[in-house]
């Protein structure tokens, strides 16, 4: 693994199983002043980022992440992947969501941005709101 590609590897690491993942390593992962950024949030700081990642993860029975394709050059990496969870709130069920990260780094990653479906990850897995969201999938899509 060169050094160019070291945050890389060790961030594909850490969330390859995030539920299992000890969220007090994220500094292992993150610089200080990271900022995380997703369809719903824009966090800054750390601490600010371990505290996201814990709430996020205290109800998730699983998540892990499938990479599919990547692109590093210089110090920003683009990552495909596959996230594949299960939430009791989501009726326990393996659910799988598309998505791609974005990130900067120096020795650790100082930028890191989601991008996904999130009609896909949350809408769609609520009974009636899932199926108001596919039939307006299906709508536009003509």
């Amino acid at each position: 693994m060169s050094t160019q590609t070291a945050p890389v590897e060790r961030f594909k690491a850490y969330f390859r199983t995030l539920h299992e993942s000890d969220l007090s390593q994220l500094h292992d992962v993150y610089s200080d002043q990271v900022v995380f950024m997703d369809p719903v949030h824009e966090i800054k700081g750390l601490v600010e980022v371990e505290d996201y990642f814990t709430a996020m993860c205290a109800d998730l029975s699983a998540c892990k992440f499938e990479y599919l394709d990547e692109m590093v050059k210089d110090n920003a990496a683009y990552i495909k992947w596959l996230m594949h969870f299960k939430h009791p709130k989501l009726g326990n069920r393996l659910i799988s969501v598309r998505g791609v990260s974005h990130l900067q780094f120096s020795d650790k990653i100082d930028f890191h941005e989601d991008v996904y479906d999130m009609g896909a990850m949350l809408y769609e897995q609520i009974p009636w709101l899932g199926n108001v969201t596919r039939w307006f999938k299906r709508r536009l899509a003509g």
